[in-house]
């Protein structure tokens, strides 16, 4: 039947409402407003919050903890059965929303009305078959009137559905869809009333054992002791979180004086660490330095060492002889016949051993009394110190002339006045160390028992006399290096 321009209030859809909630008689509207629940007043208003309903009760925290282990339990048994339990209706048709709704509430209403139209009419209500939009519309019965106007129906609907939205917090009507949304709504609500019921039960179960454990066998006497002894252990507890207190300063003042010293021992460590670093620095530069003059040490004491080896005198006089020669710095003394040995090299031979004995006597800072040494190269000569102080030439001549004669006579003169000065060098040398020995002995013009002139002699003779000569000067020279040193 059509609904005559009624919509759904939550999605705004229009309705077709069934015959029988339209054809409901007075006495059935009457009886389900006698046997709805009152208006809900603001006046008692419902906690919400379950923490808020339990810390609203009087009792401790052992109970209020059992009473909530009862309500989870009751909760997770809820869910299984709920998880387990479908809808016993499928989904409704839109014709069909206030079909359940009527019969819902006639559900509600006692089972003795209180007169027999009313009763009639509810057994109208309840054998009327629910119909489909397409289905044509019933027929009277032929105990009843004639229907009522169309007006009078739509009154008695709005006043259904005014009366309903006066006692839910829903405005009506409503659709399939949403009616059944909204049992859902109130299914869950009645389930949420349950478990808090079963919490409530276990919850004054809990209530009544404590009551009972408290009250059994305590007497007043008891009970003030007790209260006294729990106040003392309060006092005990209160003086000692007092004394915790106090130790918690104390032990922060103790920690802020050591953070205080940790900084300070930081500072004091990052000093000493700066310290090292610099000192171990100094020390690897010192190290390196160090290792830099020893190894100058080492060079420089191989160096004197090979020094100390080396004899200048002896590099610069070098004494040898080449067969019957006497050699001094690769220079040949002397003249035997087959071998021509030019004056020029005898010239520049005695110049060098004038120059040797000449050194010797100024490192051993001797002078000689009678003569004085002129080393000049091959034009050495020999000074007389005394009487008339004649110079003698220390050097020869190969011309064939009439002076070669007087020239020869001054070489033999100048010869006997070396010999003298290495005679005198020879006893100061004995006189300063007498284990040094001279294999050969000068006696007046000769040395080794033969004669260093030159004229009335011959050649090998004065040869080897040359040769003595300068044996003598190596020994000589060796002593003032080193014997006289050491």
């Amino acid at each position: 039947m059509n609904s005559g321009g009624l919509i759904c209030q939550q999605c705004k859809e229009p309705l077709q409402l069934d015959a029988s909630l339209v054809d409901l008689a007075p006495s059935a509207y009457d009886m389900i407003v006698t046997s709805a629940p009152p208006a809900p007043s603001s006046s008692h208003a419902r906690i919400t919050s379950d923490t808020d309903k339990l810390a609203a009760l009087p009792a401790n925290s052992t109970v209020k903890s059992a009473w909530q282990k009862s309500k989870s339990s009751a909760l997770s048994s809820l869910s299984v059965r709920a998880q387990g339990k479908q809808p016993e209706h499928g989904a409704l048709s839109p014709h069909e929303s206030f079909v359940l709704l009527q019969d819902s509430m006639i559900r509600n209403i006692p089972s003795s009305p209180s007169s027999p139209r009313a009763k009639k009419g509810l057994m109208k209500a309840r054998s009327s078959p629910t119909k489909s939009p397409t289905s044509p519309p019933l027929k009277p019965a032929p105990d009843q009137p004639n229907p009522s106007p169309l007006s009078h129906h739509l009154r008695s609907t709005t006043r259904l559905f005014n009366f309903l939205s006066s006692r839910t917090d829903i405005d009506h009507p409503l659709c399939a869809e949403c009616t059944q949304i909204l049992l859902t709504s109130l299914q869950r609500q009645l389930d949420e009333t349950k478990k808090e019921r079963d919490g409530y039960i276990a919850f004054e179960k809990e209530i009544k054992k404590e009551r009972e454990r408290e009250g059994r066998g305590m007497t007043k006497e008891e009970a003030e002791r007790k209260i006294d002894k729990l106040k003392a252990e309060e006092c005990l507890a209160i003086e000692q979180l007092l004394e915790a207190e106090r130790e918690r300063e104390q032990l922060d003042e103790e920690l802020q004086q050591l953070e205080l010293e940790e900084k300070d021992l930081n500072a004091e460590e990052n000093e000493f660490w700066r310290a090292h670093n610099e000192q171990v620095l100094s020390i690897d530069q010192q190290t390196a330095q160090l290792a830099t003059l020893r190894a100058a040490y080492a060079a420089d004491s191989a160096t004197l060492e090979k020094l100390e080896r080396t004899n200048v005198y002896n590099d610069a006089f070098c004494i040898g002889h080449d067969g019957v020669f006497g050699t001094i710095n690769g220079l040949r003394l002397g003249r035997v016949p087959g071998v021509p040995v030019e004056w020029a090299e005898i010239n520049a031979a005695w110049g060098q051993t004038l120059l040797l004995m000449y050194t010797i006597a100024r490192k051993l800072d001797y002078t000689f009394e009678n003569y004085r040494l002129v080393p000049m190269g091959s034009f050495s000569r020999i000074e007389k110190a005394t009487g008339d102080k004649s110079n003698y030439e220390l050097y020869g001549s190969g011309d064939l002339h009439f002076g070669r004669l007087l020239h020869n006579r001054r070489f033999d003169i100048a010869m006997v006045a070396f010999i003298d000065c290495l005679k005198h060098l020879m006893d100061h040398i004995k006189s300063q160390d007498p284990s040094v020995d001279f294999p050969h002995q000068v006696v007046k013009d000769k040395i080794g028992d033969v004669s260093v002139k030159l004229q009335f002699n011959q050649e090998e003779a004065w040869t080897r006399s040359l040769r003595h000569v300068l044996l003598a000067l190596k020994i000589c020279l060796k002593w003032a290096t080193n014997g006289a040193n050491g």
